[in-house]
């Protein structure tokens, strides 16, 4: 049998069994050497600036979507921002329309009862002008959905 897939809030859950979630953790390796390596490579400065540059672009996202119409759920304190757009049910065509554009990816959850997507900035290269482009895909995109 092969193995299951990982699932999780923004993923759909499966009709079969899932061992890893009836176990302490979904993995043993060594993950501490990742962070080892992160730390050592570029500093206490480093990670905080990564951090930081990961929530102003966040906060950029955040502040931008508003005005095309959307609902931002969250307070954006972090690198997760939680927006809807028009309703639930919207909100899940504009996912697939974003992941069939291919300029961003976004994932599901639900909030309050409906649908939401979530806009996560986790990659070190995510920088203003990036987090700029994001929204505006997103938008774009959401504009073209009439």
């Amino acid at each position: 049998r092969p193995p299951s897939p990982a699932s999780g809030a923004s993923l759909p859950p499966g009709a079969v069994y899932e061992p890893m979630h009836h176990t302490p953790q979904s993995s043993q390796r060594a993950r501490q050497i990742e962070v080892w390596a992160v730390l050592r490579s570029l500093g206490r400065d480093g990670v905080a600036r990564l951090v930081a540059d990961a929530c102003d672009a966040a906060t950029l996202i955040a502040d931008r979507l508003p005005d095309a119409g959307f609902s931002v759920l969250n307070d954006v304190v972090l690198n997760q921002v939680l927006v809807r757009y028009v309703d639930g049910p919207t909100t899940e065509r504009l996912m697939a329309a974003l992941q069939a554009d291919g300029r961003v990816w976004c994932g599901g959850t639900q909030w309050g009862g409906e649908t939401a997507m979530r806009v996560s900035v986790a990659c070190w290269k995510t920088d203003r002008a990036a987090a700029a482009r994001a929204a505006d895909a997103i938008v774009d995109v959401a504009g073209s959905l009439g």
